[in-house]
């Protein structure tokens, strides 16, 4: 049901990249489906997230995430929100106890942070426009403006699309050269029979690069492949290669607990 980095198994704090499975969708979306924006049924996904939230030691409620929109935004929480209510946002951070932060991936880097003495986390939706957009590196301000120390924050990198499954196209490519140069050593050939001009991104590496850039020292990978993995891991992309109507959305969190 759940992933968990050691480098984040501190006292006080609960996480969990959670799988796909232990839950309760069906079809396309068996069986941890949490994406509130898929075409699951509600009371599906709603029980979903209610299972996740036991996990998290928090009552169902006190489970957030965003709208995510691939930008840098960040947002503080310090209260419950409503689905309808949702933060158009793609990180979140908070100070507060008994209330968990996540963000929802099904390819797209999820990166957990925590500051285990100022009691500070944080939760980051990396895919490639945000990371490039520079999300790392705000939530890693926003962390610090709740009291975090930069020297103290620590991150675990979880499931996403690896190189080996992430091709893209020229105009990713170009975008990220426009931005830096160096970024092309994030880029290797694609197979001979891809089309012209395309490459094996790595959205992983480059994470870790921006976590570098932001002074973030304590790095944990867990090089695990969400496109490699049907059956732990939902995947935008292999559903898109399949032609499949819908995916589901794994929920990745973090949580303050007595």
């Amino acid at each position: 049901m759940k992933l968990q980095a050691p480098s984040l198994a501190l006292t006080g704090i609960r996480h969990a990249f959670f799988t796909r499975t232990g839950g309760v969708s069906m079809g396309l979306y068996a069986s941890l489906n949490g994406g509130t924006g898929s075409r699951d049924a509600a009371a599906n996904v709603a029980e979903n997230r209610a299972r996740m939230a036991a996990e998290l030691g928090v009552e169902p409620r006190r489970l957030l995430t965003a709208y995510q929109v691939h930008s840098p935004n960040v947002v503080v929480a310090e209260a419950p929100w409503t689905t309808d209510a949702r933060p158009h946002a793609d990180a979140i951070v908070t100070r507060m106890r008994a209330l968990a932060i996540g963000v929802t991936t099904a390819d797209c880097g999820p990166v957990l942070f925590a500051d285990p003495q100022a009691c500070v986390i944080g939760a980051a939706h990396a895919g490639w426009r945000g990371a490039l957009a520079g999300v790392i590196e705000a939530t890693v301000a926003a962390m610090e403006r709740l009291g975090a120390a930069r020297a103290n924050i620590r991150a675990a990198i979880g499931p996403m699309i690896r190189q080996a499954n992430y091709e893209v196209g020229p105009d990713v490519i170009a975008r990220f050269a426009a931005a830096d140069r160096a970024s092309s050593r994030f880029f290797a050939p694609a197979a001979p029979a891809s089309r012209h001009g395309h490459a094996l991104f790595d959205l992983a590496g480059y994470v870790a690069a921006r976590l570098e850039r932001a002074r973030v020292d304590h790095v944990e990978d867990l090089e695990l492949c969400t496109y490699a993995d049907p059956a732990r891991f939902f995947s935008y992309r292999r559903t898109t290669h399949r032609a499949e109507a819908d995916y589901g959305r794994h929920v990745n969190a973090i949580a303050l607990v007595d």
